[in-house]
Parts: structure tokens; sequence; C-alpha cells
């Protein structure tokens, strides 16, 4: 993967750097060295995120396979001619026990997302594996919503505990909204520091990109957008600087006076590699 070629660069840098060891280089080889580390903590931090997210993905998708099976058996019992009480008991107890499964759903995929949503770099697996979750999703809320259909020309209770549900969960809607949600901040170097934003660290080997976004990131000082809908963002302030990563042919910056709107050209593409636009002004 190309975190583990940059490792091997890095140490390849590093061992290059002793062979040739003087007194102006020592300072160069500690920042490599620390620049090393943050890099394998932030690979063992990936590798954590995505395997809980998997964990999650895998949960729901064993939810919606008994829903399947459920559905097929509540059909075989609900278009039997000679159904007993028993059996329209035992549907209603499935009707439940589905419904049961949708609720736990949504937690896992309010904590799939929020997993998603406390890093500011996108994994693209996860990005993939979501996408594939909300399509899931999606189809299973519409044959859910056949089932009623077709089970309240048999019972009225039937059709009820469904729709009791569908009052309070939404739960492809909520997912559609959560992947679309992007959150942006911008301010001054002291202010972006001062409500920990951004941090400085010591550049290394010459490259002097010693701004990053927190560690400590705090979501407080962010704005919330749906990137479906919100594709002009106003900046007071000039000259702004991107901490963050954005492909530069998916938005134009439009000066207006002393402050300056970013018009995004490509949503998809200028939120691919981070949820999160941290923008640095004078």
């Amino acid at each position: 993967m190309n975190h583990s070629f940059t490792l091997t660069i890095l140490l390849m840098l590093i061992f290059s750097c002793e062979q040739k060891s003087t007194p102006s280089s020592k300072t160069d080889d500690a920042s490599l060295r620390n620049r090393i580390a943050q890099l394998e903590k932030e690979n063992e931090e990936k590798d954590v995120m995505l395997n809980t997210s998997l964990e999650f993905y895998n949960q729901i998708r064993t939810n919606l396979e008994a829903i399947e099976l459920k559905q097929h058996e509540i059909r075989l019992r609900a278009s039997d001619p000679e159904q007993s009480e028993s059996d329209k008991e035992w549907i209603l107890d499935q009707i439940n026990f589905i419904n049961f499964l949708r609720t736990e759903n949504a937690k896992k995929v309010r904590q799939l997302l929020q997993k998603l949503n406390l890093k500011d770099q996108t994994i693209s697996e996860l990005e993939a594996m979501t996408q594939d979750l909300l399509k899931t999703l999606d189809a299973k809320e519409f044959q859910l919503s056949e089932l009623t259909n077709e089970l309240s020309t048999l019972n009225e209770s039937y059709s009820k505990l469904f729709d009791a549900y569908q009052e309070k969960h939404e739960l492809a809607e909520v997912l559609r909204d959560d992947l679309n949600r992007v959150y942006y901040s911008y301010g001054t170097l002291e202010e972006l520091k001062k409500n920990h934003v951004i941090e400085q660290k010591q550049g290394f080997i010459g490259i002097n990109r010693n701004i990053r976004v927190a560690g400590n990131l705090n979501q407080k000082y962010f704005s919330t957008l749906d990137m479906r809908e919100d594709n002009e963002i106003f900046i007071e302030g000039s000259k702004p600087q991107f901490i963050t990563d954005h492909p530069s042919d998916s938005y134009t910056l439009v000066p207006i006076g002393k402050n300056t709107k970013i018009r995004i050209k490509d949503p998809h593409e200028f939120w691919k590699v981070s949820k999160y636009l941290v923008v640095l002004v004078k």
C-alpha cells in the first residue's frame, strides 16, 4: 500500500543520512524519525478504524440477511388460506423482530458514520463500503414497503407495526444525509490554533508544510454543510490558503472585496479526500 511505500522511502532516507551524518543534518534526522513514528501511528489508527467499521458493516449485513429470511417466512404463513390465530401471532412476532433488527441497524449505521466523521481523511475502502451499504438499505426498505402493502390486505395490525416503525426511522435517508454531511472552518493562524483546529509542527528535510489539522480537532468550531446542496462557501478574509486537501480543479476562488467565495464545481471530487475544509486567511 502507499503508506508502507512511503515508510520504506523514509527509512532509506534515514539510512542515507546516517552514512553521511554531520552536525547540521542531525536535526533533520530527528525530524525524519519523528515523521516516521507519526506515519506509523496514523497507519495503526486507520487499521483500527477500518477493522471496527468492517465489524459494524458485517453486523448490519447479517441483520439484513435475517430480515430477508423472515420476509420469506412471513409471506409463506400469510398466504396460507387456513391461517390460524397462532399463525397470526407468529407473524406479528416476526414483524416485531424485523423492526428490532432495523433499529439495531440504525444504531450500527450511526456508529459507523461516527467513526468515519471522526477522521479528517476519507479512507477509500470505507467510502466504497458505505456507498454499497446505502444501496442495500435502500433496496431492503423498498422490499419491506412491498411486504407491508401485501400484509395490509390481510390484516390491518400487520401493516400498523411497520408503519409505526417507519414513522420513527427512515434508515436509508438518515444514512444518505450523514454521508453527504461535510464541515468547514476558517480563520487566521492565531484563531485556528487557539480553537484547536490546526497545529504547527516542525518541518523536515527542507519541507516547510508545518501547519496541519489538529490531532484533537475541535468539532464545535466547524460549520456543517450538505454537499448535495451547498456549493458555495463564503470566507471572510483575504488570501485564503487551504490546510486540508481538495483537488484544485474541483473549485474556483471568487474575490468579493476583501473576502472570498469558494465555488465548488465538482462536490464529489472536492470532498473526496477530506470531508473537512480548513481555510487559513489573513
